[in-house]
């Protein structure tokens, strides 16, 4: 792709060092990392890059005495839990599914913490491994992990998103810093299954913006003939001081009938202002035999209304590239995703980063004439 000027993995998970995991020592069995990727992404004041690395520790053998077993956090520590064989299906190496709860019950074989990872201005290169400001479970609503994190900096503060999960709910939780570095717990923002918080950079009308993603097991059909096709779309809520949220009234970015890349779709960077309005990164999945084609597009959006599109493509903007994850095929576990999570303004191009194969971090600069020319 022309547009694309630099594109590498940069940070692997071989280079994640467990012996300084905030579980080191606190797990009775061994662990590794399944994946250290969809990294959240901004500019630090001394002009370096930070990744908000998300780091799935699993363990490294989670069968035993006829049981599957994976990690939990509680009040007293992190524990392990164990189900029967005979009721679980393991086929999928990230979750397994209890077969006997009546409904779709799932379970995680890894527990995700995020890592502070600081990278050269470009984001190339590793500058230092931040272990000591390590985000991690706290709450039993994140007894299961805290999952792929979004920043977003508004004036002189940073905010994050993460997904936060546990039994009694999958939900979007913020946390805020005056430094990015360090991150203060301020609480749930949206509630169950909607997932893909991204706070817009800047304010309208002296209001916080985010994107959000609801999830469902059932969607009511547009009138035969639409432009659009029912299911997950990405949504509108606004808040005047980033911990309150109400859903905006009008939908926003909503899956195209015209393309099976938007079968189900997701925000992905936190979207920035342009002179030409907000440029939002967004996933978009095509079905295929296993967890599907994740590829990223964008949209622009009106900087006083972000519910009107004025610009879009349905040509994806970064595709999976299994040339770049080559190297790692021997911990290779999913294939053709790439998930991205955060932009930020390079001067004539944007740097971006992502999740590629949910298993390595991947950085992408990309030409800013890709959206004038579109």
């Amino acid at each position: 792709m022309s547009h694309i000027l630099k594109d590498s993995l940069v940070l692997t998970p071989d280079v994640i060092d467990l012996g300084r995991s905030p579980l080191a020592g606190k797990v009775d069995a061994p662990t590794y990392v399944l994946g250290a990727f969809n990294p959240g992404l901004t500019r630090l004041p001394n002009g370096n890059l930070l990744l908000m690395v998300r780091v799935a520790e699993a363990l490294r053998d989670p069968v035993w005495d006829g049981h599957v077993h994976a990690i939990r956090w509680s009040d007293a520590g992190y524990v392990l839990d164990a189900w029967p064989l005979d009721d679980v299906d393991i086929s999928d190496p990230r979750t397994f599914r209890m077969m006997s709860a009546g409904w779709k019950v799932m379970g995680l074989t890894s527990l995700s913490w995020l890592l502070p990872v600081e990278m050269s201005p470009d984001g190339l290169d590793v500058v230092a491994f931040h272990y000591d400001r390590a985000i991690t479970p706290s709450r039993s609503a994140q007894c299961y992990g805290v999952e792929d994190p979004r920043i977003s900096r508004v004036d002189d503060r940073w905010f994050m998103t993460t997904c936060s999960v546990s039994p009694e709910r999958q939900c979007s939780t913020i946390y805020s810093s005056r430094n990015a570095l360090d991150w203060r717990y301020e609480g749930i923002a949206l509630d169950h299954q909607n997932k893909d918080m991204l706070i817009f950079e800047g304010l309208i009308d002296g209001h916080y913006w985010a994107q959000t993603r609801p999830l469902g097991d059932v969607y009511f059909a547009y009138p035969p003939g639409s432009e659009w096709r029912a299911g997950p779309s990405i949504n509108l809520a606004l808040s005047p001081d980033a911990r309150f949220w109400k859903p905006h009234e009008k939908p926003g970015i909503r899956p195209h009938a015209a393309t099976l890349a938007t079968a189900r779709m997701g925000g992905g960077a936190p979207p920035i202002l342009t002179e030409e309005g907000w440029l939002t990164l967004w996933h978009g999945v095509e079905p295929n035999e296993s967890v599907g084609t994740y590829r990223t597009y964008w949209s622009l959006l009106d900087r006083d209304d972000p519910a009107r599109v004025i610009r879009t493509d349905h040509k994806a903007l970064i595709e999976p590239d299994a040339d770049l994850i080559g190297p790692l095929e021997h911990q290779v576990y999913v294939r053709d995703v790439v998930f991205t999570t955060g932009i930020v303004d390079a001067g004539d191009h944007y740097i971006v980063a992502s999740g590629e194969a949910d298993l390595a971090c991947r950085i992408t600069h990309i030409d800013k004439r890709r959206f004038r020319e579109a």
